[in-house]
């Protein structure tokens, strides 16, 4: 049995109600439910919150909401990881024979269903514990500066100063959008980002982390550009 959790809790600080908050006509959240409900890779769709409002719209939009978060691991200092490892206790208390899980960020519209479609293609590869979405930076990391509390410049990588741009290895971040991963990986708490993971390479438009009222302005401008 393939799973996908959607962990989305109510008390979001920065953007009050983020999960549930308006998208371009519906609740940010159901572009979640529905990409996965498309992408056909999952017999349950279930969204985790400690939240009866969360849990009445994920259920208008197809999801499943078997059980509600505890307050232990809802707060601002939750982890992901908990939030799966708690899930996936409760699916085995049920007696759910779970194979492979797929946690989804409610707060990802730019997510496609042929994107979580190439994540579980990519699990299935030999010795792959977890298939996560990532993109490119835009501009080489290794010319990164910092910047002292007085001001003043530094490089992360002074040896690269003078390296030509076409000669420096790209680099990559996490887009935030989805973690495909075997159930044995979260329940064990391996890490995301090792030599076991793959990446789905996004590009770079359809990548937009939502995390103050700027963002989801942004968000919302790329969307409709989309």
């Amino acid at each position: 049995m393939n799973i996908a959790i959607i962990p989305a809790r109510g008390g979001s600080k920065r953007i009050p109600r983020k999960n549930i908050k308006p998208f371009h006509g519906k609740p940010i959240i159901a572009y979640s439910i529905e990409a996965a409900k498309r992408s056909n890779c999952f017999d349950k769709i279930i969204v985790s919150t400690d939240d009866q409002e969360i849990a009445d719209i994920a259920i208008k939009y197809g999801a499943e909401v078997p059980f509600i978060r505890p307050l232990e691991i809802a707060d601002d200092h939750s982890t992901t990881t908990a939030v799966i490892q708690h899930a996936l206790t409760w699916c085995e208390s049920a007696q759910w024979q779970i194979d492979n899980v797929c946690c989804i960020y409610p707060t990802a519209p730019f997510l496609l269903s042929e994107d979580i479609q190439q994540g579980l293609e990519k699990l299935s590869q030999p010795d792959v514990e977890y298939a996560f979405s990532a993109t490119a930076f835009s501009f080489p990391i290794q010319r990164a500066i910092a910047l002292s509390e007085e001001g003043s410049v530094s490089m992360f990588s002074p040896e690269h100063a003078n390296t030509r741009s076409q000669d420096l290895q790209q680099g990559y971040h996490d887009a935030g959008q989805f973690y495909w991963g075997k159930k044995s990986a979260f329940l064990l708490g391996k890490a995301i980002f090792a030599t076991h993971s793959k990446a789905i390479i996004l590009p770079r438009k359809r990548v937009q982390d939502i995390d103050t009222f700027e963002d989801w302005e942004f968000a919302e401008h790329l969307f409709s550009l989309l």
